[in-house]
């Protein structure tokens, strides 16, 4: 299967081994069709005015741990750090990506769709969770990666190694072609060559975010409220800030509205997403334009409860000699692993913006949500 010439995209052929020779020979389709069943889903009490999903599928390892970070920044600003861990939600290491794949697999396994299509970078995160997510209910991925080299076998690293572990087909597409035919027509012509090929493919967008998997982080913030009476220290039950970092918008979209409709924005947390790859405009237009509309109607715009920094440094996957330091000390000192891609970048650069406004984060407490993305690191050995 190939898309059309003009869209400049290649398949790589993708070897198929051990469970995924298995899955593509059909043996694990009744395995995989007990092992993840939907379940009903009720949405927090804060929310039940927005449009809910009915149902969820369990794959992560929920709730994710919070504890108190010893990490030596912002020392002298005398901050109090803890960490929640979205690096722990299991499934193949599928960090945030897990949370959103909760909602947007219900969605395909209910609707009867034979195969999943979604897109990234080479080295994306969220594609490989899909795969994994995918395959265990019995369903093929199609992969459009994105890569300055697509006529280039890239090889076994990093993600693309348990992209193709897992039997995915996957395709490339340089970054111009990328940009000018846009993630979204991309992935819906191959949807059409599928139909036409007799499947049903389901369609998820980069990194999962849209209204639906936007749920995954509402629900998010839900066990987040259940965590924090139990967490010692905190002003008034709270955390003073709240940061991650932001790829494609839908973690910041659900953390940020869900902090705001839950009360916890009001009685003072204060949220920051750094991006990573656009503009802090285009991700408060993207979210106010592209997943607000889905989720409910009547909500205030996204710059009233979200602080988006640029974070994005030399560039997408492309790291900074202090970037990188950060996440070797950080290592070094507590033992969390940090990806160069986004959370090492999100951490750096939300502590220079904290050293640049010390009178708002002195003595205050902050949680780094951990989003995950720990195989990026095998592309950069």
């Amino acid at each position: 299967l190939t898309l059309p010439a003009e869209a400049l995209v290649t398949t790589l052929a993708a070897p198929r081994r051990g469970m995924a020779a298995l899955a593509a020979a059909g043996d694990t389709g009744a395995l995989a069709s007990t092992l993840l069943d939907t379940r009903p889903y009720t949405a927090p009490d804060w929310a039940e005015a927005l449009q809910a999903p009915n149902e969820r599928v369990e794959l992560g390892r929920l709730p994710t741990p919070i504890h108190k970070w010893p990490v030596p920044l912002l020392e002298d600003l005398g901050v109090q750090w803890w960490i929640k861990r979205d690096d722990l939600t299991g499934f193949e290491l599928g960090g945030n990506k897990v949370r959103k794949l909760e909602f947007l697999l219900a969605e395909a396994k209910a609707g009867g769709y034979d195969c999943v299509v979604t897109i990234g970078g080479i080295q994306s995160n969220h594609c490989r969770a899909t795969a994994a997510a995918a395959r265990m209910l019995g369903l093929p991925s199609y992969l459009i990666l994105r890569t300055s080299e697509p006529d280039k076998d890239p090889g076994l690293v990093g993600n693309l190694l348990f992209d193709r572990m897992l039997g995915a087909e996957i395709r490339t597409v340089t970054p111009e072609e990328y940009g000018r035919v846009g993630s979204a027509r991309l992935g819906e012509m191959l949807v059409e060559e599928l139909r036409g090929a007799g499947l049903k493919p389901y369609l998820i967008p980069v990194g999962g975010s849209n209204s639906l998997g936007t749920w995954g982080y509402l629900e998010g913030v839900r066990e987040l409220q259940t965590q924090m009476p139990a967490v010692q220290g905190l002003t008034d039950g709270r955390f003073d800030h709240v940061t991650f970092a932001c790829g494609s918008g839908g973690t910041a979209a659900g953390i940020g509205l869900g902090m705001h409709l839950s009360g916890l924005g009001q009685r003072g947390t204060k949220v920051h997403a750094v991006g990573v790859c656009d503009s802090p405009s285009y991700f408060y237009k993207f979210v106010d334009d592209e997943i607000l509309p889905g989720i409910g109607h009547s909500l205030p715009c996204s710059e009233s409860w979200l602080r988006v920094i640029q974070g994005r440094g030399r560039g997408y996957a492309v790291s900074t000699p202090e970037e990188l330091d950060i996440i070797k000390r950080v290592c070094e000192t507590t033992g969390v692993l940090l990806d160069p891609v986004y959370s090492g970048k999100a951490l750096y650069k939300f502590c220079e913006t904290a050293k640049g406004s010390p009178e708002e984060f002195a003595g205050k407490s902050i949680l780094f949500w951990h989003t995950g993305g720990g195989f990026g690191m095998y592309d950069k050995a």
